[in-house]
């Protein structure tokens, strides 16, 4: 197959797993954000405008998710239209259907205080902390703060203005455009071009202070409390080096900088966004206890990020190669080889129940654990199937052509087959879609 670069595939159907969530009949093109957040009162003002185009059908209505915040002004190309907000549902109406493949514009003004969405994985989306706020969307958190077509598969550019007070630091997705200064508040212009999913948008807050761990070919940064900083250099020392491993086992890195933010409390785990992830205080200890996950985040931008999944089925193919990416780190800078880290996976997943299927775990489990260990193990096992050369050749033929895109389960082992001196039908049967475990060699 060509290395060609793909762009995102036209999106065909709801997602299974969230089939409230996302409007299949048109696509988002970009979005411009103009916020405004106090985050004494958590309280957050903004303007959200939509580059959309519609589908193959005359479409009556335009259906946003969006939370429960007031809603002051909604406009399509340019004029008032009737619109009705309940249930997590923001439904406009034009006076006439709009043409199939049409270009239009949404304009939608709000105000409110933002809450997280709860889900069964917790609170989602818009958090506010002590002091500043967090956004970690995934996977449905995005209405949260602003009124999105929230799909995987309908990615977006992305360009957001955000206003704060001028103690505090703003860090948002792609490229810091502008930073303006007016009494006492500071207004942040981030850009980000590269195709990117509702629930990857974020916004960070905080009295973070800026620390640039590599000038380049890609700048690296970290925002972090002050009382961190020196942890903060001591424990991200070695991701320049992982990214060097990474561009040269996966391809050039898929966007224009990469940023950390480090908030100044716990968290559970750390999230990966566009160009940027976000690990709580607890994963700083000055010791390098979480290298491991620095090393999982950092593989996210080209596996969940660049290469996303069509819907949450998939998921696999965005937690199992960034599991294997830690694998991979540990074996290239002296630590266990994969081979090790994979026989204490399995021996660990042989205890557990056998009733997950990884290319469909169902919402229940797209989170579980053994979804990541086992989607480690699956690359694992390819690559004793594949050799040296025809795995790391697969690795990265499958981050180019599908480089900005969307894809599916069946996209990656069609590829693998063409790598492969023999069917793997057999192997990727039991491996992807039978609940128990198979040998690993």
């Amino acid at each position: 197959m060509s290395a060609k670069q793909s762009s995102p595939r036209p999106q065909s159907g709801t997602d299974p797993y969230f089939p409230t969530h996302g409007d299949v009949r048109y696509h988002v093109h970009r979005y411009e954000l103009t916020l405004d957040y106090r985050p004494a009162p958590n309280r957050l003002a903004g303007a959200a405008r939509l580059t959309c185009l519609t589908g193959p059908e005359p479409l009556a209505d335009v259906v946003l998710d969006f939370a429960d915040f007031r809603i002051t002004r909604v406009l399509v190309d340019g004029r008032t239209v009737r619109w009705t907000h309940r249930a997590g549902k923001l439904r406009l109406r034009p006076a006439r259907a709009l043409r199939p493949g049409a270009a239009f514009t949404v304009e939608v003004h709000y105000s409110g205080n933002p809450r997280p969405v709860r889900s069964e994985w917790g609170t989602l989306g818009w958090e506010e902390l002590e002091d500043g706020s967090l956004v970690a969307s995934q996977p449905i958190g995005a209405p949260s703060w602003y009124p999105c077509n929230d799909r995987p598969a309908d990615k977006a550019a992305y360009q957001m203005s955000i206003t704060a007070p001028s103690p505090y630091a703003v860090v948002a997705n792609g490229r810091l455009l502008t930073r303006t200064t007016r009494a006492s508040s500071t207004t942040w212009v981030y850009e980000q071009p590269a195709p990117t999913a509702s629930y990857l948008a974020t916004v960070q807050v905080g009295q973070y202070q800026q620390l640039q761990i590599s000038a380049g070919p890609v700048v690296q940064t970290v925002y972090a409390p002050a009382r961190l900083i020196a942890s903060c250099v001591h424990d991200f020392a070695h991701q320049p080096a992982m990214m060097s491993l990474f561009v040269d086992v996966f391809g050039p890195y898929p966007f224009g900088e990469y940023a950390v933010v480090v908030t100044d409390e716990e968290l559970d785990v750390p999230v990966e966004a566009q160009g940027l992830s976000t690990f709580g205080a607890n994963h700083v200890d000055g010791r390098r206890g979480s290298e491991r996950l620095v090393a999982h985040e950092l593989a996210h931008q080209w596996f969940g990020n660049s290469v996303g999944v069509a819907d949450w089925r998939h998921i696999w193919l965005n937690e199992g190669f960034a599991k294997y990416a830690e694998w991979l780190w540990s074996e290239r800078s002296g630590g266990r080889g994969a081979a090790a880290h994979a026989a204490a996976a399995y021996a660990g997943l042989r205890a557990l129940p056998q009733d997950l299927v990884l290319a469909d775990p169902g919402r229940s489990l797209m989170f579980d654990d053994r979804l990541y260990q086992r989607g480690g193990l699956v690359l694992h096992a390819l690559r004793g199937v594949l050799g040296e050369a025809g795995f790391f050749a697969l690795l990265k033929e499958w981050a180019a052509i599908h480089r900005h895109g969307t894809v599916t389960t069946a996209d990656f082992t069609s590829l693998a087959q063409h790598h492969s001196p023999r069917p793997l039908h057999a192997f990727f049967t039991e491996w992807l879609y039978a609940g128990t475990l198979p040998p690993l060699f």
